[in-house]
C-alpha cells in the first residue's frame, strides 16, 4: 500500500507543468487564429486547479482506500489526454508560423499541410471537461479534502557531483576477502581442494555487497596477483552465453590474450556457446584469473555447471567472487561456507551520513541540534548503507532543524517494508524531490535492472518526454544534467562499477521507480504479461529476447497511447521478418502519440511513409540499421529534437528537406556513407550536436551553411574540404566563433592546388577553446600560423595524418596543455628541429605537458634534433613524456630524447641508433 503514495505524488508534479501550458502563448495563438472559444481554456484551467487541490488528500488516503488509487489513475489518464491535445495544438501553431514566413527558405521546403484539428479541438476539450467533472464529482464520496501539497525539502540543486571516495565500516571485510584472494591454496572461506575457488559474498539488499566487491577488485595487491580479471553484472537472468561472451570479451579486448584465429567482430554476433567456451578455455590456459559475478540469483546447479566448465584451464589460485542475496544460489556455486556480510556499525553509519549530509564536514563540527536529530534518523535506517546515503543526500542542502524533524517523524517510517519491498528511506528521498525531478526519476523505470545508463542519452529522453522545466538563460540539456546530478546526490542513481562513464540504479531504487510510474510503464521481462492488459501503457521497453512477448502484448492492449517504445538490444536471428512486419505495419501507423522511438540495431531496410504521422515524435534512433534511404516524410516531424543515425553504413544521403526540422538539436551521422549534406541545414539554428558535415561538389552542401549553426558543441568532423570552391565561403562559415566546439576533425580529399589548401585551412581556424584537433589529408606545403599558436591553451590532443606535401612540422611545442601528439604519414619531412618546438622564440619549455608522442610512416625522416640552451630553468624538453612510439621510420638516424620514458616502442626503424634509458620501464 505504501507504494501507492508515490503515484499520486507524481500526479502533483504533472499538474504543475499543465497549468502553464493550457494558457501558453502557442495555445492562445491557435485559438485566436482559428477563432475558437477561449473561455474553454479558462474552464479547463479551473478544473485542473480544482483537481490539484484535492490530490494531496488523495495521496494520503489511497494508502487505506484502494478506490482512491483508482480515482488517481483516472485523473492521471485525463491529464495525459490534455497533454496530447496541447502538444497537437503547439505543433499546428508551429506549422502555421512556418507557413507565414514569406520569402524564407523554410517556407519554400515546407509541404502544404491541411488539418482538421481546429474542428476537433472544442469537442475534445468538452469531452475532457466532462471527464474531469465526473472525476471531481466523486471526491466528496471518497472523502477527499482540499489542502496544501507537500513541498520539497529544498528547491536548490546541489553543486558538483559527489564522488564516492571513502567507504565506512568495511576495512575488516575488505582485508578478509583480500586474504582469501591472495591465498594460493585454492581455498574459500572454509577451505577447498579445488584449484579454482568460489567466494560467495552473501547479504541483504542495500547492505554493500557490490561496494565490497568493488573495493577488493580495485585493490592494487589483488590486481598485481592475477594475470587477468573481469567483472560481470549477472542479475536475475543467468544467461550462460551472455556471461561467457562478456568474460571472453574482457579478456580478449584488454589485450591480455591474443588469438589470431578469432575475429573480434564475431564476438557480438555469435550464438555458439561451445565455440566461445573453447576460446575462453584457451584464453585462460595456465593463467591465474579473478572473475567477479555480481548480483547472482541463479539457483539452478546445471546453469552454473555449464558456465564453470570454461574455467577449468585456469591456473591454481584462480578465484571467482560472487555477490548474491540468496544462500541457495551461493551454495550452488561453492562447496565452502559463504562470506556473510553484516550491517555496518551505528558509528560508521553516522560517519557515512555526515559525509553525504554535510559535504565531508568533520563529524565533530556538526551542529549539535542537527546531530541529535540526525543520529535518530540514522538509527531508523537499520544500519543499511544505501538507506543512510540516500537520506544523507536528501538533507545535504537543508539546515533547518524543523525539516529534519519532519523526516524523523514522517509516517513513511511506519510502512511495512515486507508489504512494499521498498526501504522507507528511499521513499523519503523520493518524496522530497522537486516535482520535475520526481517525473525524471520515475521515467527511469523504463530501464531493466542493472541496465547501464548513459547520462547524455537519458537527458535526451527526458527532453523528448517534456519532463524538464525551461529555465531562463540555460540550455534544456544543462537543466537535464543538473537533474541527473541531483539524483546522483540522493544516491538514486550511481556510477557503474564496470564503466565510470555509465550509471545504474540499485535494484531497490529500480523497484521504487518502477512502481512510481505504475501501470503506465510496462517493462516486458521474462514473458511477464500480467500487467499488459488495458490501454493505459504509455512507456514500453523490452529486452531483445522477448520479441514474442511484445507481439503477444499487442493482442492484449492497443498501442495508440504509447509515448515511449524502447527496445533493449536487437531481436534474435530468424525473427527479423516478424519484427519488421510488426514495426512497419502495426506500430508506426497506430502509435500516433509516440515521443520516443528507438529501432536501433534492428534489421529494417526501409521506413514507411507513415513515419510522417508521428507528429509528437521528439527522439528517433535508427542507429545500426540497414536503411539505405530516409524517407522525405520524416521532414514533417517538426517537433523532432534528436535524430540518431550512428553506424547506418548503407545510408548515402539525407532527405532533401532536412532544413524543415527547425527544432532538431542533435544529429548523429557518424559511421554513415552520406555523400553530401542537403540544402537548408542553415535553418536548423538550434543544432547543438552535428557530428559530421559532408561537403559535396554541388552548392547545396556549401560550408557557409555552418554560419547559422552558432550553438554547435562537442565534436564536428568536416569532410570533402577539397570541394570548397571559394575561400570566402570558408570565412563565412566562421568556425572561429564556435566557442563550444571541443573537437574538430578536418578531412581533405584529393586536390592539386596546395596554395588554395593552405588558404582554406587558414580560414578553418577554430575557436581557442578547442580541446582535440585532427587534420587528415591536408595537401598544403606548410601549415597556417594558427596551428600551434600558444593561445590554444586548452588543446590536449592533436593528430596530423597524411599531410604528404608538408616539408616541416608546425610549431606545436608551445601548446601548454598538449598531452597527446600523433604525427603520421608526412612523406616529405626529412628533418625535425627547432621549427617543431616554437615559432622562433622559446616562450616556455617545449612540450611541457606532453605525455604521449607517436611518429608513424615517416618514410623520408632522417634527423631529429633537440633545442639546446633553453631560455628557461625548468629542465629537459618533454618533461612529462611517458610514452614514445617510432614506427616505420626506415631512414631515421641519431638519438632519442634524453629523458626517462616509461614506454618506448620502436618498429621498423632500421637505422636508428639509441642507448637504453635507465628509467625505461618497457621496450618493444
Amino acid at each position: 500500500m505504501a507504494l501507492e503514495l508515490v503515484g499520486g505524488a507524481l500526479l502533483s508534479a504533472l499538474f504543475q507543468s499543465l497549468f502553464e501550458r493550457v494558457t501558453s502563448r502557442e495555445v492562445l495563438y491557435f485559438f485566436r487564429a482559428k477563432k475558437l472559444d477561449e473561455k474553454m481554456l479558462k474552464k479547463l484551467r479551473i478544473k485542473l486547479w480544482s483537481a490539484s487541490a484535492v490530490v494531496s488528500s488523495a495521496e494520503e488516503m489511497q494508502i487505506r482506500n484502494p478506490t482512491v488509487r483508482e480515482w488517481l489513475d483516472e485523473l492521471k489518464e485525463a491529464t495525459h489526454e490534455i497533454e496530447n491535445l496541447i502538444d497537437e495544438i503547439k505543433t499546428e501553431t508551429l506549422v502555421c508560423r512556418l507557413k507565414g514566413e514569406p520569402g524564407s527558405s523554410t517556407n519554400q521546403v515546407l509541404p502544404l499541410i491541411s488539418t482538421s484539428l481546429a474542428t476537433e479541438v472544442e469537442p475534445k476539450i468538452e469531452e475532457i471537461l466532462d471527464r474531469l467533472e465526473f472525476i471531481l464529482n466523486q471526491k466528496d464520496a471518497l472523502g477527499l479534502k482540499e489542502g496544501a501539497q507537500n513541498r520539497p525539502l529544498s528547491r536548490s540543486l546541489p553543486s558538483p557531483l559527489v564522488e564516492e571516495s571513502d567507504i565506512f565500516g568495511r576495512r575488516f571485510d575488505k582485508e578478509a576477502v583480500v586474504r582469501l584472494l591472495l591465498s594460493d591454496d585454492g581455498g574459500g572461506v572454509g577451505g577447498s581442494t579445488s584449484k579454482i575457488s568460489v567466494i560467495p559474498i552473501v547479504g541483504m539488499a542495500g547492505i554493500g555487497k557490490t561496494t565490497l566487491a568493488q573495493l577488493v577488485y580495485n585493490d592494487e595487491r589483488v590486481s598485481g596477483h592475477f594475470d587477468t580479471k573481469a567483472w560481470v553484472t549477472v542479475s536475475d537472468d543467468f544467461d550462460v552465453l551472455k556471461i561467457t561472451k562478456t568474460l571472453f570479451e574482457k579478456v580478449y579486448v584488454r589485450g591480455t590474450f591474443i588469438d589470431d584465429s578469432f575475429d573480434s567482430e564475431e564476438l557480438y554476433d555469435t550464438k555458439d556457446l561451445h565455440q566461445l567456451q573453447v576460446k575462453l578455455k584457451k584464453a585462460l590456459e595456465n593463467r591465474r584469473f579473478l572473475f567477479v559475478l555480481d548480483d547472482v540469483w541463479n539457483e539452478n546447479y546445471d546453469n552454473w555447471d555449464c558456465l564453470r566448465s570454461s574455467f577449468e584451464s585456469g591456473a591454481c589460485g584462480s578465484k571467482i567472487v560472487t555477490t548474491t542475496r540468496s544462500e541457495i544460489a551461493a551454495s550452488r556455486m561453492s562447496d565452502v561456507p559463504s562470506y556473510h556480510l553484516q550491517t555496518i556499525s551505528s558509528e560508521d553509519c553516522w560517519l557515512l551520513f555526515v559525509k553525504h549530509a554535510f559535504k565531508n564536514l568533520d563529524y565533530s563540527r556538526v551542529p549539535p541540534n542537527l546531530e541529535q536529530i540526525g543520529k535518530k534518523i540514522v538509527e531508523k535506517c537499520n544500519d543499511l548503507p544505501l538507506a543512510v546515503k540516500s537520506l544523507g543526500g536528501l538533507l545535504r542542502s537543508e539546515r533547518n532543524p524543523r525539516k529534519w524533524e519532519d523526516i524523523l517523524k514522517s509516517d513513511i517510517w511506519e510502512f511495512s517494508e515486507r508489504e512494499s519491498n521498498i526501504l522507507p528511506a528511499l521513499w523519503l528521498s523520493y518524496r522530497c524531490l522537486l516535482p520535475h525531478l520526481k517525473r525524471c526519476f520515475a521515467y527511469c523505470s523504463i530501464f531493466p535492472k542493472n541496465y547501464k545508463i548513459a547520462k547524455e542519452n537519458l537527458v535526451l529522453l527526458w527532453m523528448a518526454e517534456d519532463l524538464l522545466p525551461p529555465q531562463t538563460g540555460k540550455r534544456i540539456e544543462d537543466v537535464g544534467e543538473e537533474c541527473f546530478d541531483h539524483l546522483i546526490s540522493r544516491s538514486l542513481i550511481q556510477k557503474s562499477s564496470q564503466d565510470g562513464s555509465l550509471f545504474i540504479m540499485h535494484d531497490l531504487v529500480n523497484d521504487l521507480a518502477k512502481f512510481v510510474l505504475g501501470k503506465f510503464c510496462l517493462r516486458l521481462e521474462h514473458d511477464d504479461l500480467s500487467s499488459a492488459t488495458g490501454n493505459s501503457i504509455h512507456h514500453l521497453s523490452y529486452e531483445k529476447k522477448n520479441i514474442d512477448g511484445v507481439l503477444e502484448f499487442l493482442t492484449l492492449a492497443e498501442v495508440k497511447h504509447l509515448r515511449t517504445f524502447l527496445p533493449i538490444g536487437c531481436p534474435e536471428v530468424g525473427e527479423e521478418l516478424i519484427w519488421n512486419k510488426w514495426v512497419l505495419d502495426v506500430l508506426l501507423p497506430s502509435a500516433r502519440y509516440l515521443r520516443v522511438l528507438s529501432l536501433s540495431q534492428y534489421p529494417i531496410t526501409e521506413l514507411p511513409c507513415s513515419i510522417g504521422n508521428l507528429k509528437h515524435l521528439r527522439y528517433l534512433s535508427l542507429s545500426s540499421t540497414r536503411l539505405k534511404v530516409i524517407p522525405d516524410h520524416i521532414c514533417t516531424l517538426y517537433n523532432l529534437q534528436t535524430l540518431l543515425l550512428l553506424s547506418c553504413k548503407y545510408l548515402t544521403q539525407l532527405p532533401a528537406y532536412m532544413g524543415s526540422l527547425i527544432n532538431l538539436r542533435h544529429l548523429d551521422i557518424r559511421g554513415t556513407n552520406i555523400k553530401e549534406m542537403p540544402a537548408g541545414m542553415c535553418n536548423m539554428k538550434d543544432l547543438q550536436t552535428l557530428t559530421d558535415f559532408v561537403l559535396g561538389k554541388g552548392n547545396a552542401s556549401n560550408i557557409k551553411n555552418l554560419r547559422e549553426l552558432k550553438h554547435l558543441r562537442g565534436g564536428l568532423r568536416i569532410t570533402g574540404i577539397e570541394n570548397i570552391i571559394s575561400v570566402g565561403d570558408v570565412l563565412e562559415a566562421n568556425l572561429k566563433s564556435k566557442e563550444y566546439l571541443s573537437e574538430l576533425n578536418l578531412s581533405f580529399g584529393v586536390a592539386d592546388d596546395s596554395q588554395k589548401e593552405k588558404e582554406v585551412l587558414d580560414g578553418l581556424q577554430p575557436h581557442r577553446n578547442l580541446v582535440n584537433l585532427c587534420i587528415h589529408g591536408y595537401k598544403g606545403t606548410s601549415f597556417p600560423d594558427w596551428t600551434g599558436h600558444h593561445s590554444f591553451s586548452n588543446m590536449v590532443t592533436i593528430s596530423l595524418i597524411g599531410c604528404i606535401n608538408c616539408c616541416f612540422l608546425p610549431p606545436l611545442g608551445q601548446l601548454p596543455s598538449l598531452k597527446k601528439l600523433f604525427i603520421i604519414r608526412f612523406h616529405m619531412v626529412r628533418s625535425i628541429g627547432a621549427e617543431f618546438y616554437s615559432n622562433g622564440s622559446f616562450l616556455s619549455q617545449p612540450f611541457r605537458s606532453l605525455e604521449k608522442l607517436v611518429f608513424r610512416h615517416m618514410l623520408e625522416w632522417q634527423d631529429w634534433s633537440f633545442p639546446q640552451g633553453n631560455r628557461n630553468e625548468e629542465g629537459d624538453n618533454f618533461p612529462c613524456l611517458r610514452e614514445l612510439r617510432l614506427e616505420y621510420c626506415p631512414k631515421l638516424t641519431g638519438g632519442l630524447p634524453d629523458k626517462m620514458i616509461e614506454t618506448l616502442i620502436i618498429k621498423n626503424c632500421e637505422k636508428l641508433a639509441f642507448g637504453p634509458s635507465p628509467g625505461r620501464q618497457r621496450f618493444a
